[in-house]
């Protein structure tokens, strides 16, 4: 009887025990493997996390071309007060009109940027911005060929829909605390675009921003000896942070980039290492020439464009990519609006 007693409890015991195992069980995961065998390089994607993005990364309606008559007026020599789109024919700049009000503001149409009835002003503030933020997206697609090749990106690609893209940072203020305390540098606070909250939550204004701290990214030796490396642990902690951002931003593993077998070693990294480099030094070029120096353009209003310095918003890597490797898993939309490539005509 007893040895009955002791069988059902273990069998109940052994099932309670299976239940907990299968409802714990990870969903199915894919793997891609990316490099030599035995070194770990594989990107592991999530079937949910991705269908839950398709969406998100779906392109809109591509408008038809324009026809274009040769020869016809421009839109300069029609409308009054065009800057940057002047030399483009009229079919043209309506057709490239439309699809930024698609883009950026489908529920305030062209009076998000426009005065009903006088088109030509430029006392509202998203129209200066809009006019900046076509120039820069002309000298993104001309100028940083090496991160965004020939796909391009256009309005969409970082606004989706929405006037304020997202996500985008600030500069945060100095820890007020006393010297004695220390510098928390950000740390425990939970910041998704870096998501690790023991991590300093804001290494975008070290290396996203300014050329001066640019140098101190690489702390890791060249050698196995202690040399001329001077580099701090909290330094290491703001270059993980930014390592972490870039991966979650991009959906992918750090092998994405590196190989593990020498994560320093560029021969032996994959070519996405090189284009990641690029990619740093064209979105601190977009910060530091473009958006950071908007900061007087916008008003002291809670738009959500200013921060807690009263700076303008600024990007990183997930404002364009959005959990995919590649902004809109590749689609090359540019390529159909040659106004924001640079070009005057289709």
């Amino acid at each position: 009887m007893m040895r009955m007693m002791i069988e059902v409890v273990l069998k109940a015991g052994l099932l309670v025990s299976g239940l907990m195992l299968a409802g714990c069980e990870r969903p199915p995961i894919e793997s891609v493997q990316t490099g030599y065998r035995g070194t770990g390089m594989q990107q592991i994607y999530n079937p949910r996390t991705l269908a839950e993005q398709a969406g998100l990364n779906a392109i809109p309606a591509i408008d038809a071309p324009a026809r274009v008559r040769p020869g016809g007026p421009t839109a300069g020599d029609v409308y009054q007060n065009v800057k940057v789109l002047n030399g483009l024919s009229l079919a043209e700049f309506g057709r490239t009109m439309n699809a930024m009000t698609n883009w950026v503001s489908p529920v305030q149409s062209c009076l998000y940027c426009h005065i009903e009835g006088n088109f030509a002003d430029d006392s509202k503030y998203t129209k200066v911005v809009a006019r900046r933020m076509i120039q820069m997206t002309q000298h993104l697609n001309s100028e940083w060929k090496s991160h965004v090749g020939a796909t391009g990106v256009t309005c969409y690609t970082c606004h989706r829909g929405n006037p304020l893209p997202q996500p985008v940072w600030f500069r945060q203020p100095p820890d007020t605390r006393h010297p004695v305390l220390g510098d928390l540098a950000g740390q425990n606070t939970p910041a998704r675009s870096v998501g690790l909250s023991s991590l300093p939550n804001d290494p975008f204004s070290h290396y996203l921003l300014s050329e001066k701290d640019a140098a101190t990214i690489r702390v890791a030796g060249d050698t196995a000896l202690r040399t001329d490396n001077n580099k701090s642990t909290k330094q290491a902690e703001f270059t993980y942070g930014l390592m972490m951002h870039m991966s979650n931003s991009l959906g992918v593993n750090c092998t994405y980039c590196h190989n593990t077998r020498a994560f320093a070693s560029w021969e032996e990294s994959r070519p996405q290492r090189a284009t990641a480099w690029y990619g740093i030094r064209m979105v601190r070029d977009l910060n530091s020439q473009y958006l950071e120096p908007l900061s007087a353009t916008f008003p002291e209003l809670p738009t959500g464009r200013l921060g807690p310095l009263h700076d303008a918003a600024k990007v990183n890597c997930g404002t364009c990519h959005k959990g995919a490797f590649k902004p809109l898993n590749g689609a090359a939309m540019a390529q159909h609006y040659p106004a924001l490539l640079g070009a005057v005509s289709p």
